[in-house]
């Protein structure tokens, strides 16, 4: 099954699941507990903690949940907060990090890259936790839309459209979708 986020980034061949690590939390918890999926993947946006370009297109199997203060040792966390699949469908390029907020400190955030954390998406973080719990073999294939800078959020709105259409392409040349 093919699941999305939602909102902005809606697919015809895609299940919305909701915005955000919450949101997509319940939903897809309440999706697998009446209609568990044999496969997840997840679709959608990231942006880049400098080492990936605009548009380019990132499969992933790992995901983290690190906020930006524990990169200066203002935080940590007893929680298990790196995750992996196991899964032989799409290829474990980089580590996604994710939270409810968007990085615009680049200075900062670029710091992720020491990690082998490269790009970032609030949900899938979320996505591989819900997958782990039910045992559902899971991936994600992420489009950059911007960098987490200062212009985070003007870069995403303007690169949006663009990005969804060459993710969806991408997804056809791959044989995913039809």
């Amino acid at each position: 099954m093919i699941i999305c986020a939602g909102k902005n980034e809606v697919f015809n061949f895609a299940q919305p699941m909701g915005v955000g690590l919450i949101e997509m939390a319940i939903n897809l918890t309440r999706l697998c507990l009446f209609n568990k999926p044999d496969f997840l993947l997840f679709v959608g946006s990231a942006g880049s903690y400098g080492e990936h370009n605009i548009f380019d297109i990132i499969e992933s199997k790992r995901a983290s949940n690190i906020e930006l203060s524990f990169l200066n040792n203002n935080s940590y966390t007893p929680l298990d907060n790196v995750l992996e699949s196991e899964n032989k469908f799409v290829r474990n390029d980089t580590i996604v990090n994710s939270s409810n907020y968007i990085s615009t400190n680049f200075a900062l955030s670029k710091k992720f890259n020491v990690y082998g954390i490269g790009i970032e998406n609030m949900e899938y973080f979320s996505v591989l936790q819900v997958a782990r719990e039910f045992q559902i073999p899971v991936g994600g294939i992420f489009i950059v839309t911007n960098y987490t800078n200062e212009n985070a959020h003007e870069d995403f709105l303007k690169n949006h459209k663009e990005a969804m259409s060459k993710l969806t392409n991408y997804l056809i040349e791959k044989n995913i979708i039809k």
